[in-house]
């Protein structure tokens, strides 16, 4: 059976590292590359067991790349500080391993929970995440934001699910959106893309609609409408953000 290394990335996770790390205590390995935190989550890290490494932050997919660079094992399982790992998950990732597996990387889905429940609707889920794969033959892109693993070679699907902690409550959830809205404007503005109003005006109506109506929010009842609500608002902020970035290039070419 191969060996597995579990790679976590963290920056001022003091309040979830623990956790995280305790769900997958059955794996051969457990790697923290922390991004100089300024609380102790690398203390409560090397107490829980794991190997740390602090360095500068690079970006979440070449961190998360860095991780698995300097893994004992080239089967890595890649989880955030605010995941866990279920135990029908880890007994799929085990019997998954038993044998030399073909696939390059496993997905799996991925459960919220959000306002006091788990979500089963909207983008929440089924967010299936490709989390466990070959190193030889799957790396992270390093976009700025929503980095994704691209793997050389077949997927395939574990049973169970990661358990997902996303946010405190909604002022932590409001302020995300603000950090991840301005990393993903940056990034369209990167790739050449250009806003107009037409995105302002139907993009986020239409998100709300897709979350509430066609992925079945509103049988999350008041979760399922905050979740649609916010979503929306996500991608109108993206896309003024966006505009911004256009009209200081465009004033700094003036």
């Amino acid at each position: 059976m191969p060996g597995l290394t579990v790679t976590v990335i963290t920056r001022n996770e003091r309040a979830n590292i623990a956790e995280a790390l305790a769900s997958v205590s059955w794996a051969d390995e457990r790697i923290v590359v922390d991004a100089e935190s300024t609380d102790d989550t690398v203390a409560v890290a090397r107490q829980a067991g794991a190997r740390v490494e602090v360095r500068p932050w690079p970006g979440y997919g070449a961190q998360k790349n860095y991780a698995a660079s300097i893994a004992c094992n080239d089967w890595i399982l890649s989880i955030d500080a605010d995941e866990r790992v279920t135990p029908e998950l880890a007994a799929s990732i085990r019997a998954t391993l038993t044998t030399e597996p073909e696939a390059a990387g496993y997905r799996v889905a991925r459960i919220a929970h959000y306002l006091g429940r788990w979500i089963r609707s909207t983008d929440f889920y089924p967010d299936y995440q490709l989390r466990l794969y070959d190193r030889r033959r799957a790396a992270w892109n390093e976009r700025l934001v929503h980095e994704r693993l691209e793997s050389r070679g077949r997927v395939g699907l574990l049973r169970g699910h990661l358990q997902h902690y996303p946010y405190r409550d909604i002022s932590h959830h409001l302020a995300t959106i603000d950090k991840y809205t301005t990393l993903a404007a940056q990034q369209l503005h990167a790739d050449g893309r250009r806003t107009y109003y037409a995105d302002l005006l139907l993009h986020p109506p239409a998100a709300f609609l897709r979350n509430y109506l066609l992925r079945l929010g509103i049988r999350d009842g008041f979760a399922g409408l905050v979740i649609s609500g916010l979503n929306s608002y996500y991608v109108f902020l993206k896309f003024v953000k966006l505009w911004d970035l256009q009209q200081q290039r465009a004033g700094r070419a003036r």
